[in-house]
């Protein structure tokens, strides 16, 4: 059974949440009615959160269009993350839009999803997805994309198109390279959804909670990541992107002169400084 939270090689300890919500500010991007919520807090963490649960929280080209926007906006955040209400995080594209479109449009469609996925994967602020439910197609897309998932224990995840007809093309891109070969294979063949064991144990998710923790853990987990230095996070990801895409050899090579440049950046210096003094770092605030 699913503790408090996991990785694949144990369990973690539960740690005390903290209680952010209470310093929420709703950006002006942002209405109860919106589709798409951006609210962020003090403590330089961004929550967007797809807020169309009547309609599976789709990603028709409208809700793309906001969610490209809304992570925009939020490019000044120390952490961002994605989330949901009602019981599916996402289905992915709304169908009828694209039954009901011309070859022009549907083009404009997926063209607009891959500039979010691409968007999201070299965003130099950390996104993590929040998954409480089940994530298809486009939307496990979604959270392949992120730089970290975590899910609560009754998630699932699937990219079914295939089922109807339609094979999950576009989401394979961001899926074959958040999971081993063979299972990002199983998915797009048979449509069949994997549980949260299983996107755990292929790479999909980085760690499970009970639904009831989901949000707790959530929150502890983006202040830790907040209360890092956002330069020599925001460097850090970036260098990780350039070196995944490069050989060994090339790898190897730039993840030097990263270290280098990280070392005179303001913060890596009093990093280095407070290790060496025994005192917490004074990061700069940027």
């Amino acid at each position: 059974s699913t503790q408090s939270g996991h990785y694949g090689r144990g369990q973690m300890k539960l740690l005390k949440p903290n209680l952010i919500y209470n310093t929420f500010i709703v950006r002006q991007l942002s209405t109860q009615q919106s589709k798409v919520l951006l609210e962020s807090n003090h403590n330089g963490i961004s929550y967007l959160t797809l807020n169309n649960p009547s309609k599976r929280n789709a990603l028709s080209l409208g809700v793309i269009e906001d969610l490209i926007k809304c992570i925009h906006s939020a490019n000044d955040s120390r952490c961002l993350v994605i989330k949901s209400t009602g019981n599916v995080f996402s289905s992915g594209h709304d169908l009828k839009e694209l039954h009901s479109s011309d070859a022009n449009q549907q083009e404009t469609i997926f063209r607009r999803v891959n500039d979010l996925m691409l968007m999201i994967a070299r965003n130099k602020v950390p996104v993590i997805a929040s998954v409480d439910g089940l994530a298809t197609a486009a939307g496990c897309q979604l959270v392949a994309a992120c730089h970290m998932a975590i899910c609560s224990e009754n998630s699932r995840f699937a990219t079914p198109g295939v089922n109807i007809g339609l094979f999950c093309s576009t989401p394979s891109v961001q899926l074959s390279r958040a999971v081993n070969k063979k299972l990002a294979m199983d998915m797009l063949l048979t449509g069949e959804p994997i549980s949260a064991e299983a996107a755990l144990q292929g790479g999909l998710v980085s760690r499970i909670y009970k639904s009831k923790d989901l949000n707790s853990e959530t929150d502890r987990i983006a202040n830790i990541i907040a209360s890092k230095s956002s330069p020599v996070v925001r460097l850090g990801i970036q260098n990780f992107n350039r070196q995944i895409r490069s050989s060994l050899e090339e790898a190897a090579a730039m993840s030097a002169s990263t270290m280098v440049h990280n070392l005179e950046l303001g913060d890596g210096k009093e990093g280095l400084a407070a290790f060496l003094e025994k005192r917490h770092p004074n990061w700069n605030k940027d």
